[in-house]
């Protein structure tokens, strides 16, 4: 089988990539990226290089990448290709707005690359899935409205930014090809992910809560200042996605055009300076004004896109199910101490 990952250089496209050649000596992966293998990525798949081929290319620009995949016999593809354009974390960074900087290009390849993808991927004759890279961004900072129900996919959508609006019309988009072409086809809504290969690209700078705690504690930063304790996030592991998204590839029919990937419940940055300090003893976290915080979020966003997000659906099809989060954040420390043991840092800290 050969997974054609658009996007893979970056993040969590990486993450998926290389699950997917981990998980079956046999399998083979075409990654699409507009930016090429960097110095991490190239150490992160050197395991792998054997079965991966790099297509340096715009995924809006189909001539430029239409002969080089002629050949490749692609069976499943996950379209992850997007511009990430959030600034978030502190009050400096808080106060930019990427989205102003260049709107068109974000819809161009937000949106249109999907189309492009779409386009091509309909004239393949054993494509067996087609899984588009959603978010869950595309839900309303509100909801359910019964209070501490986790948040379902049918319903409570409602972005205002133009990431959340992008992502939500290329979900439609790829639902109704499916319906058009008789394409197995299905979108995927990740809550707020961090992991290993987090690093600013050039379509993504921006890091989680978890992402920065745990660096800092790694560094062995003892403080921790926060403009609050009780801001909260449904946050998940890279890994986990990653293996969620192989579960959808490879389950043998999908009943929902949209799927939660998520742990399916909240931490506050309390619990993640809690989590950290087992780890690196004497770390703890100091309540300051938003202007002199590292870390600055919102206390009052608890449901919605903030709060838990209901994964009933995908273990229901396939039995995925994410690591507790105290676990997958412990993980994520050992990891970063291995990289610090082991050489350069695969991160941007």
């Amino acid at each position: 089988m050969t997974l054609l990952v658009t996007g893979a250089t970056g993040f969590v496209m990486s993450v998926l990539a290389r699950h997917w050649l981990d998980a079956d000596p046999e399998a083979r992966l075409v990654a699409l990226d507009a930016s090429p293998l960097d110095a991490a990525a190239e150490r992160y798949f050197a395991p792998v290089m054997n079965r991966l081929s790099v297509v340096v290319a715009d995924v809006t620009q189909p001539e430029t990448w239409h002969s080089a995949l002629a050949a490749s016999a692609v069976t499943h593809i996950v379209h992850g290709a997007t511009i990430t354009p959030i600034s978030r974390g502190t009050v400096a960074e808080a106060k930019r707005e990427p989205e102003a900087e260049n709107p068109r290009r974000i819809i161009d390849v937000n949106v249109m690359g999907t189309v492009a993808m779409l386009e091509w991927a309909r004239t393949l004759p054993n494509l067996k899935r087609f899984i588009y890279v959603s978010s869950g961004a595309v839900y309303k900072h509100h909801g359910p409205d019964r209070p501490g129900e986790p948040l379902p996919e049918d319903g409570y959508v409602m972005p205002r930014r133009l990431y959340g609006i992008s992502k939500l019309a290329s979900e439609l988009i790829t639902e109704r090809y499916g319906d058009l072409f008789g394409l197995s086809t299905a979108s995927v809504r990740p809550s707020s992910v961090y992991g290993p290969m987090d690093r600013v690209t050039a379509s993504r700078n921006m890091r989680h809560v978890p992402n920065r705690i745990a660096h800092m504690a790694m560094e062995g930063i003892k403080r921790v200042h926060v403009n609050t304790l009780d801001a909260v996030g449904d946050y998940i592991h890279v890994e986990d996605v990653a293996s969620a998204i192989v579960s959808l590839l490879r389950a043998p029919r999908l009943h929902y055009s949209a799927y939660n990937i998520a742990c399916g419940a909240t931490a506050s940055i309390g619990d993640m300076v809690g989590w950290a300090a087992e780890k690196a003893p004497g770390l703890r976290a100091e309540v300051v004004p938003p202007e002199q915080a590292d870390i600055v979020q919102d206390p009052t966003l608890k449901d919605g896109m903030w709060g838990a997000y209901d994964v009933s659906r995908i273990f229901s099809e396939t039995g995925w199910k994410p690591r507790p989060m105290r676990a997958a954040f412990h993980a994520y420390m050992d990891w970063i101490a291995a990289e610090r043991s082991s050489g350069p840092s695969r991160e941007t800290t």
